[in-house]
């Protein structure tokens, strides 16, 4: 009987050598790219609605936003995964694609790229003659709810809302971004379409913007009325994005342990990825750096593990049920 690595989301292929591992970028690099991309989701979703003309019928604000969170994806994803999200981030680390501490510091990051994209936004406004009040200005694109709701919206409502909006944001970017899934390469057009129709929504219900970096940005810049209202747009986007990680987790989990089910009744257990193990497959499959040294360490090892072995195996299964 063959014994390998199983991981969470990537059963049934062969292992990689360990000369096929590709290095994961540095967390300099990884913060770099979060803080880059959520500044261009910032510039583009602030940004259009705050300069829009209505007689010139320019792009959509929404349909903007997510053309610029899709670009965002493509041009730096490939670095850090592509969150430009705290709540994205949140929903990862419960998934177990990402560590605790660097999530942490992936939040950091996107807040310092929304907040300098927020401050270029509100130094063009400066320059504007027409403009007399810059924070006013900001005060049109900034979240809110009750009173301060585009339609009235209550409280209740908006926290609905982005609950139930994050939950669907999310787990369309954990299912688009697994490992196994054959379309990975098209997850930027689905996440970015989808934060499109979903700020479309939140337009109409009082610029609920699912994403509390963004709302940290544009209350910053709107004063004490929509900086009242923020911890909403951290609270529910976050129990949202939790939502979404765990039920993810949970089917993963079942996923993988059916397949060892499976395995078992066949004799062999098989392993976790086709190829290369590439940044993003590590980052889908849960590993963080240590246990990836550990996987390609091991991986050669494991084929010729006797039959027998019960130890082995024992070792084999606690890594992939990490």
């Amino acid at each position: 009987m063959t014994l390998l690595v199983p991981a969470p989301e990537n059963v049934g292929v062969q292992p990689p050598a360990a000369s096929d591992v590709t290095p994961r970028p540095g967390l300099v690099a990884r913060l770099s790219a979060e803080a880059l991309g959520t500044l261009i989701v910032v510039v583009a979703g602030l940004g259009v609605p705050l300069f829009t003309i209505p007689q010139s019928s320019p792009l959509p604000a929404a349909l903007a936003a997510g053309l610029a969170l899709t670009a965002a994806m493509l041009a730096v994803g490939y670095v850090s995964g592509g969150h430009f999200n705290p709540a994205v981030t949140v929903g990862n680390a419960i998934a177990g694609r990402i560590r605790l501490a660097d999530a942490a510091a992936y939040i950091g990051a996107q807040l310092v790229g929304a907040l300098l994209g927020a401050v270029a936004l509100f130094g063009v406004l400066r320059t504007v003659p027409t403009i007399d009040d810059s924070q006013a200005a900001f005060t049109t694109v900034a979240a809110g709810f009750g009173e301060h709701s585009i339609i009235q919206v209550p409280m209740a409502g908006v926290l609905l809302v982005e609950v139930l909006g994050m939950a669907l944001l999310v787990a369309i970017f954990l299912a688009t971004t697994a490992h196994r899934n054959p379309a990975r390469a098209a997850a930027p057009f689905a996440v970015g379409l989808t934060t499109a129709m979903l700020l479309q929504l939140g337009q109409a219900l009082g610029n609920v913007p699912f994403n509390p970096a963004r709302a940290t940005a544009s209350a910053i810049f709107s004063g004490p009325d929509a900086l009242g209202q923020l911890w909403l747009f951290w609270v529910a986007p976050v129990v949202g994005a939790a939502i979404a990680g765990l039920v993810f987790r949970g089917f993963v989990q079942a996923s993988v342990q059916a397949a060892r089910t499976t395995d078992q009744a066949t004799g062999a257990v098989t392993a976790p990825t086709d190829g290369k193990l590439t940044d993003a497959d590590v980052d889908g499959a849960g590993f963080d750096d240590a246990e990836l040294a550990d996987v390609t360490a091991t991986t050669a090892s494991a084929s010729a593990a006797p039959a027998g072995n019960d130890e082995a195996r024992s070792f084999f299964d606690r890594k992939g049920g990490k």
